[in-house]
């Protein structure tokens, strides 16, 4: 049996059953494929009703039921609590086995770099969990002719796909998820042409939380999950050229004194000391290492960095406020100028489990926040030239506690140890509820 797709043409705020009928028409596509093909059996993709053509009469069948569920997954509340709590193995209709959650994602032409954001942010447990249930945000009143919406319905979609127990095969198209990109970035990123990861990522997430009803005062499903609060201490810098008598007296003003704010953040920025430019005795060209900590003390309230702008100055330090329950880490690799960007190799040696950051809050807060122990739940990688190079993830699958390399459509398992050798980009790491959570990561 052959079965046929047709999609409702938009002709105006019709009833559901005007739309169907005008599908399978006699002067429509349909009507006139299953005349010269003899291809009888076509699905209405708006109301996921079958139909019989050119006869015109609906199919009910329950054999069916499995390529509408395909189509548009659902889940009970009672499936979403038991997604982390156990490993099994489903068999996909073309006879591979997957775990719901770990399965890859096509390669279209170069949109890898957005197919390892969405894979992490879907195995963000209370996130993934939000968007399960349409529910949640079917609701949602946005403006007249926002498109931004079409975020969330695109992401709800990919996420119920990637977690179907019942998919045809072992990876999911992220198509429809990628055109709304396109479509709501205004072409900023694209399907064709490779990306930034942590761009799209920051894009990502700011523009979901919009959609989602979210501002900078009103909180979303998003924010909740990601955000957290920190103190910037900023002190403007005179001129480096001016003499230093002038410098002395600059720096007794009011607008050159250090000045403290407080912002929100739904990502950290590490960054990376400089990669050195010569080679060891035997020629060969050194690739640096660093540990995590040492790139976690800019948040420790005494490190300070130079920041330049097009006029002026600053020097700033910046201590953490509020722990979110899963941070991110983006390591900044990539240096762009007017001319070329530069990639920086430097590995990071980092623990998958046991991070703790309660270091790096300030004194009240060590009070106030009872857990600040991490533990790694996503690692995106950058390989190759900053131009030219792949993207790739390793994601934790909660249930089994087992590491999965996922890159387009190829997932393996991995070692944890493997992890660490990797030229690490974008991190997620989950806050542990109590001492005696562990994600038995076998690190």
């Amino acid at each position: 049996m052959c079965v046929n797709i047709t999609v409702p043409v938009k002709i105006g705020r019709s009833s559901e059953d005007r739309r169907s009928r005008h599908c399978r028409g006699l002067k429509s596509h349909a009507y006139t494929h299953s005349v010269q093909f003899t291809h009888h059996v076509f699905l209405n993709l708006h109301t996921l009703k079958f139909y019989c053509l050119p006869d015109n009469y609906e199919i009910i069948d329950s054999s069916l039921e499995d390529i509408t569920y395909v189509l548009k997954p659902t889940f009970t509340k009672q499936h979403i609590a038991g997604l982390d709590k156990q490993g099994k193995l489903y068999r996909a209709y073309d006879g591979t086995t997957y775990l719901p959650g770990i399965v890859g994602l096509n390669n279209i032409k170069a949109n890898d770099y957005a197919n390892v954001v969405l894979q992490a942010l879907s195995n963000v447990p209370p996130l993934r969990n939000y968007f399960l249930e349409e529910e949640n945000y079917r609701g949602i009143r946005r403006p007249p002719g926002d498109i931004m919406f079409l975020l969330v319905q695109r992401f709800g979609e990919l996420m119920r796909k990637l977690w179907n127990p019942r998919n045809f095969k072992a990876h999911v198209s992220p198509h429809e998820m990628l055109q709304a990109v396109v479509l709501c970035s205004k072409k900023n990123f694209q399907i064709t042409k490779q990306g930034d990861a942590v761009d799209f990522l920051s894009w990502f997430m700011n523009a979901l939380h919009g959609a989602l009803g979210g501002t900078k005062k009103k909180p979303s499903s998003l924010t909740k999950v990601f955000q957290g609060s920190m103190r910037i201490f900023s002190k403007k810098l005179p001129h480096p050229d001016l003499p230093p008598e002038e410098k002395e007296a600059l720096l007794l003003k009011e607008e050159y004194q250090e000045v403290m704010s407080e912002s929100t953040f739904l990502f950290l920025t590490l960054d990376l000391p400089t990669a050195p430019l010569y080679k060891d005795e035997k020629e060969q060209l050194i690739i640096p290492q660093v540990p995590l900590f040492n790139i976690l003390a800019k948040f420790n309230g005494n490190t300070e960095k130079e920041y330049k702008t097009y006029k002026e100055n600053f020097l700033k330090r910046f201590q953490l406020l509020k722990l979110p329950p899963y941070l991110i880490f983006c390591i900044k690799r990539f240096t762009k100028n007017n001319f070329f960007v530069e990639k920086n190799p430097t590995i990071v040696n980092f623990p998958i489990t046991n991070v703790d950051l309660r270091e790096y809050l300030t004194e009240e807060a060590q009070v106030t926040e009872k857990n600040t122990t991490y533990d790694l739940v996503a690692n995106v990688v950058h390989d190759g030239k900053p131009t030219e190079g792949a993207y790739r993830i390793h994601v934790l699958h909660h249930g089994t506690g087992k590491w999965y390399e996922l890159q387009d459509l190829q997932v393996t398992d991995i070692l944890p140890q493997m992890i660490t050798l990797s030229e690490a980009y974008i991190q997620i790491w989950k806050r542990r509820e109590s001492e005696d959570d562990d994600n038995h990561t076998g690190a």
